[in-house]
């Protein structure tokens, strides 16, 4: 027979109160646990029951994690704990906020009046390519020069040509996204460059700004959309925690 696991209090995010909550959105585990808060000197962490156990990093359950937070978000300036940290029970919870109050105050006060924007461009596959060969003459005139002549005799010609593509892409993306880059980072308090997927995507990038500044942001990211859109796919994020430039590690 398996041992049951021990039941301890998964911990989702730290925010700034003294009043008692409960939130609609359900714990990680898929077993329904209501989420609610553990207040301690102006400090409330938003926990639910969970096993004591560790959680894969599936989408069910990250998708737990990240959606109490989001509800929670909606009314309190959060702080993000990493995910799948569970805590012994609700006084070790409170054990924590105490030994951390300075911490997680001075960290609140950081964000407090400030978003997580984010935004996502990719260059179009079908308009990139052609664009590349309309600017770069030393790829269209390789090409062409090849036109009348059979494959089986092109082949060193045509990897050249690849190869000559790749690097173009490669300096378009950059210019591009120094372009973006040097639009949007002065709006922003703290900016975090996350990794591309891929060879044509040009910024995955996260801003934190001012609230006050998230009107002048948006029309930014518009007039970039404006100016390139025939060239690029982009998506604009602008409510999710700022879990780019938080993500508490909590010793339990």
């Amino acid at each position: 027979m398996e041992t049951p696991l021990k039941e301890g209090k998964y911990i989702y995010c730290i925010i700034a109160s003294d009043v008692q909550e409960k939130f609609t959105s359900r714990g990680i585990g898929n077993r329904g646990d209501e989420l609610y808060s553990v207040c301690c000197d102006g400090l409330a962490a938003v926990i639910s029951n969970s096993p004591v156990k560790s959680y894969r990093a599936t989408r069910d359950n990250l998708m737990a994690h990240e959606t109490a937070v989001e509800e929670v978000m909606k009314k309190h300036t959060v702080l993000p704990v990493r995910f799948a940290t569970i805590a012994a029970s609700d006084d070790k919870v409170v054990e924590i906020l105490k030994k951390e109050n300075r911490k997680f105050k001075d960290l609140l006060d950081k964000f407090d009046s400030k978003k997580e924007l984010g935004i996502k461009t990719i260059f179009k596959e079908e308009v990139i390519y052609n664009e590349i060969q309309n600017k770069y003459k030393a790829i269209s005139d390789l090409k062409a020069s090849l036109i009348s002549l059979p494959p089986e005799k092109t082949y060193p010609q045509r990897m050249k040509i690849g190869e000559m593509v790749e690097a173009a892409l490669k300096n378009e993306v950059e210019i591009l996204k120094n372009e973006i880059l040097d639009i949007l980072s002065p709006l922003a308090v703290e900016v975090k460059i996350n990794n591309a997927f891929g060879e044509r995507m040009v910024v995955n990038a996260a801003f934190l700004v001012e609230k006050d500044q998230e009107e002048k942001f948006y029309k930014s990211v518009n007039d970039i959309n404006e100016k390139h859109g025939k060239s690029i796919k982009l998506k604009y994020v602008c409510e999710v925690p700022p879990f780019n430039f938080v993500n508490l590690t909590i010793k339990v």
